[in-house]
């Protein structure tokens, strides 16, 4: 015999599916909103239908925008000679918030990784290197996490890179080993873009 409405488990449940959400949270998170004015909850809800129908990737440095190009990319006021290449959107963000990065960005959506079966078809490699080509590039900082897949991934492009007579960087290792950017506080980031590095692949 079910105790709890219908509604309210079918909330649950689509909280736990949630990346770090588990079923504890995902109760606290659903009784949360049941207890809160309604207008809250109709504010949530036009908030993740809003964002699935506005939001889009920008068909040139591929980050997520409601305007294509993105802000950063139609930005007279970025250096777009410098491309910082990331893995994901989350790390424009935090190096955004830094605010010591003024060129451009390029975002992977993803790392190279052979068990996970992610090669460089999956990526926005062939695009990066197609960027490059235009001739308005002088350097490329290849972001990509402190991790083995991100490391796999910097090695992986240099070597394309190379031939277009680019400067090639990496962040330097002030952030921790196997970390995420996403997770860099903004000091920690500011001074891996400072004494970025000659990439060596």
């Amino acid at each position: 015999m079910q105790t709890t409405a219908p509604a309210v488990t079918a909330l649950i449940e689509e909280f736990a599916k949630l990346p770090g959400v588990g079923p504890k949270t995902a109760q606290r998170l659903t009784f949360f909103l049941l207890r809160s004015p309604a207008d809250q909850s109709r504010r949530l809800a036009d908030a993740l239908v809003r964002m699935k129908e506005q939001v889009t990737t920008c068909t040139t440095c591929f980050n997520i925008t409601e305007t294509d190009p993105c802000p950063i990319c139609a930005s007279p006021q970025r250096d777009h000679g410098v491309i910082c290449v990331v893995e994901e959107p989350l790390d424009v963000l935090a190096i955004e918030k830094t605010e010591s990065f003024r060129g451009a960005y390029h975002v992977l959506n993803g790392a190279l990784s052979p068990m996970e079966g992610i090669g460089p078809k999956d990526l926005r490699i062939s695009e990066l290197i197609a960027r490059v080509q235009g001739g308005e590039v002088r350097e490329v900082i290849l972001a990509t996490n402190p991790n083995y897949e991100g490391d796999y991934t910097a090695a992986y492009i240099a070597p394309l890179l190379k031939p277009q007579g680019v400067t090639l960087t990496r962040l330097a290792r002030g952030l921790p080993l196997g970390g995420d950017l996403e997770y860099a506080d903004e000091g920690t980031l500011s001074r891996a873009l400072e004494g970025r590095r000659a990439f060596e692949g």
